[in-house]
């Protein structure tokens, strides 16, 4: 069982398409840099090789995103959180935030997906301080210009897509 106090909440196809990309960039990726790499060498002097530089940086790039979805991945909880109006990523919540109503996913843009929905992370200053919290509940978290910030908790429900 997956520790889920942990573990990141991804919906199954959030989690399809992540496993997807990440297959496709370990297989035939890494292939396409390794080829351009290897052709702009062909070319001459590194030096100067305008080519050359580009595809390793991209190849720098490209594993740097392979590393984060191997984490992502290496942790997950797929489905959804359990509805018990507790905040946790995962939900969407909906919070009256110094004196405004907004309603938000908790967690990541991986799981929101092309959904159309504002996500706050669950390590923001709003998104640490409604962690744990049930709907009724009412914190403060403190603005990056020192502000404390009151937040009301309405609603918390697990995100579906």
């Amino acid at each position: 069982m997956t520790d889920t106090t942990a573990a990141t909440w991804l919906t199954q196809e959030a989690y399809d398409r992540l496993k997807e990309e990440l297959t496709r960039l370990e297989t035939v990726g890494r292939k396409e840099i390794a080829d351009r790499i290897a052709a702009a060498r062909d070319e001459g002097d590194l030096k100067e090789n305008g080519g050359y530089h580009a595809a390793r940086e991209e190849q720098a790039k490209q594993e740097a995103r392979i590393r984060e979805l191997q984490a992502k991945l290496r942790n997950v909880q797929i489905g959804t959180p359990p509805d018990d109006g507790v905040v946790e990523p995962g939900m969407v919540v909906t919070a009256v935030v110094a004196g405004d109503e907004m309603t938000f996913l908790l967690g990541s843009r991986e799981i929101a997906g092309s959904a159309d929905i504002d996500v706050f992370s669950p390590t923001s200053p709003l998104g640490a301080a409604i962690h744990g919290h049930k709907v009724g509940d009412a914190t403060t978290y403190q603005a990056p210009n020192g502000r404390e910030i009151p937040v009301e908790i309405t609603g918390a429900s697990p995100f579906t897509g």
